[in-house]
């Protein structure tokens, strides 16, 4: 059976709807079975940067340090349910070795460093700490080689992740290109890993079938495309663990109307 953590992170967002990803969290968590479902306290404090370009820092280090310690309380992989997008850092790092890959399924990237982020907020950031770059007090080390991260749905980037792409020849799978389920599984296969931590923020989605999103892009991947596409990974490469981030509904009401999308996902990944 799949074991969730939910993590009801926002201060890793530029939102002005930030606060809503901790409604968002306990909606879903309100659908998960409450046996093999762990909710964290959220951090109540902002934070603050510590010096450093990273907005609201010490908080996003707290929440880090009590999801480590969550994913490592059991052997089974952990589907870790935001928040934010940064809380894939705390719920990679206690599973993360030279033998994995990461799929990133979002509408960005997130590869900004503390330098060139325009919003100083770390969920678009998160990925490159993960690769082991970014601000020394929250990235991951050793990080993950650029080689063995594929990034699907992906249609918005900043300049300088769209230079980190280049420089590292990173997988870039297009939106449409998930109606072919094979297409992402052979991808992660040709990085030569052994097992697989899958990302999904759900702005990934196309706005016309996820509503309660903060930064939604136009022209994203269908639910059904990206559920087959999970499902198919998923038999091929063994997963490690994974995050579903950003659920920031509007209402209660608008949660309903989403939660259902988002239990398909949680499905094909559990």
């Amino acid at each position: 059976m799949a074991r969730f953590i939910v993590a009801p992170q926002w201060q890793g967002s530029s939102s002005s709807r930030a606060m809503q990803l901790i409604d968002g969290a306990e909606a879903i968590a309100g659908d998960l079975p409450r046996a093999s479902t762990t909710v964290l306290d959220a951090v109540p404090e902002a934070g603050d940067a510590q010096g450093t370009a990273v907005h609201r820092l010490s908080a996003l280090i707290r929440m880090r340090e009590r999801i480590e310690d969550a994913v490592r309380a059991s052997a089974d992989p952990a589907i870790v349910v935001g928040g934010d997008c940064g809380v894939a850092l705390g719920a990679i790092s206690p599973v993360a070795a030279d033998d994995l890959a990461v799929v990133w399924i979002d509408a960005h990237a997130d590869l900004n460093t503390p330098a060139s982020s325009p919003s100083g907020a770390f969920h678009g950031m998160v990925l490159r700490a993960i690769t082991g770059e970014g601000e020394n007090l929250h990235r991951l080390e050793p990080g993950i080689s650029p080689s063995r991260i594929v990034l699907a749905g992906t249609r918005a980037l900043d300049a300088e992740e769209q230079r980190f792409i280049d420089e590292h020849g990173i997988r870039v799978i297009a939106p449409d290109a998930l109606a072919n389920p094979e297409v992402l599984a052979e991808a992660v296969q040709a990085t030569g890993a052994s097992r697989v931590y899958v990302h999904v923020d759900l702005d990934v989605l196309d706005p016309a079938e996820m509503t309660g999103v903060a930064l939604p892009e136009p022209f994203g991947a269908r639910t059904t495309d990206v559920v087959a596409s999970l499902r198919r990974l998923r038999e091929r490469v063994p997963l490690a663990g994974a995050t579903l981030t950003e659920f920031s509904p509007s209402s209660p009401a608008a949660a309903v109307d989403d939660l259902g999308t988002i239990l398909r996902l949680i499905g094909a990944l559990a």
